[in-house]
């Protein structure tokens, strides 16, 4: 098969910068190719790195591209701009997966149709696109819950609506590193406001009055910058200033991003408990980094939202609090409480974790796509 990945206008591919989509379609490109399919990707421009190259089999080409912006209004006309280049680059006989807004709208029009098969990934809750994507050959929905929202959309789709998991390299995070310090607490992502840190932080100083519990300490470790969808260094000071006023200074620390991949898994291994108090609720499609924690042996500790009834079972393999409960700091508390008091259920629980992100592995999600590919070209 001759298959064309667009990735968005703003992060480079290979992942220099981060971006849960780009690392998981960086690596299934990767298994495609080996899998002797023709595999081009397109993405920004970066400096330094040549327009056109062939790297592990994967062909990419990279186009002029923009920082992302704190305005919808212009990410989308800047996605709108992408799509058109990569429609001029494309080559008619491509099967095309997309993970931009725009294009596969401009794929499907009449009567400019791309010949080959068009689909597109929504890694998000739709924010009404999918009333465009009548004429598309595939749809892939990262959760059950993304794929209810894109029928509540257009029920015309359901035909040709398939769920298509999130992945990892669940090989890579195994291995627990060898820590005789506090128990850690995690949160690995984007430093935003709409990730409830502030959630985490409440959390942490009612832990902190609790004299009975093990020492432990709480990091945060993600990108802080706009164009990499953080929520500034403003935002950043702020919740360090929360922390330090919640009489943390001495359990808590924000860390930078970490891009490489094996430095990626190294810093898991280190946690044992992983707290995603995201309030993203039109927004999480199905976060990889609680996938990624779950592969090194931490203990969830997510949010309610029901894209996460695709990820964990409550008590077997992690928690789950209300994030919109006015009980929520409570919550979060009484399970973070019960997994430092209690060892041998933190083990019982991360045990479990690690078998469930067993499931998301690269390998078997890219057998998942190559079936369903081979099913699209055969049908069209």
């Amino acid at each position: 098969m001759k298959i064309a990945l667009s990735f968005g206008f703003f992060l480079p591919v290979p992942p220099a910068r981060g971006g849960a989509t780009e690392k998981t379609w960086h690596a299934l490109a990767r298994r495609l190719a080996v899998r002797n399919h023709e595999v081009v990707a397109f993405t920004r421009t970066w400096p330094g790195w040549a327009d056109h190259e062939t790297l592990d089999g994967v062909r990419y080409h990279r186009l002029p591209g923009c920082d992302h912006t704190k305005r919808l209004w212009q990410n989308l006309i800047l996605d709108l701009l992408w799509s058109f280049r990569v429609r001029r680059a494309l080559a008619p006989d491509q099967i095309v997966i997309s993970h931009n807004i725009s294009l596969p709208w401009l794929l499907t029009r009449v009567p400019h149709r791309h010949r080959a098969p068009v689909s597109v990934v929504i890694g998000r809750m739709p924010k009404g696109q999918v009333r465009t994507y009548g004429r598309l050959d595939r749809i892939y929905a990262t959760s059950e819950a993304v794929a209810a929202r894109a029928l509540v959309e257009n029920p015309s789709v359901r035909p040709r609506l398939r769920t298509l998991r999130n992945s990892i390299d669940w090989h890579a995070l195994q291995g627990r590193a060898d820590t005789n310090g506090p128990v850690l607490i995690g949160y690995v992502g984007r430093l935003h406001p709409e990730k409830g840190l502030d959630l985490l932080i409440n959390a942490g100083a009612r832990l902190a009055a609790n004299t009975t519990l093990p020492p432990w300490k709480i990091i945060l470790v993600g990108p802080v910058r706009i164009a990499d969808g953080g929520g500034g260094e403003a935002f950043v000071e702020k919740v360090a200033q929360e922390a330090l006023n919640a009489g943390l200074s001495d359990r808590f620390e924000i860390l930078p991003p970490v891009w490489a991949a094996t430095e990626l898994a190294a810093l898991y291994r280190t946690l044992d408990i992983f707290v995603y108090p995201t309030r993203a609720v039109q927004g999480e499609g199905l976060s990889v980094a609680p996938i990624e924690a779950m592969a090194a042996g931490a203990v969830p500790v997510l949010s309610n939202l029901p894209c996460y009834a695709d990820l964990l079972t409550p008590d077997r393999d992690g928690l789950i609090f209300d994030h919109q409960s006015p009980a929520a700091v409570e919550e979060l508390t009484e399970a973070i409480t019960g997994l430092l008091a209690n060892p041998d259920r933190r083990t019982i629980l991360a045990t479990a974790a690690r078998e469930t992100a067993r499931h998301f592995d690269y390998d078997t999600v890219a057998q998942e796509l190559e079936t369903d590919l081979g099913s699209l070209l055969r049908s069209s």
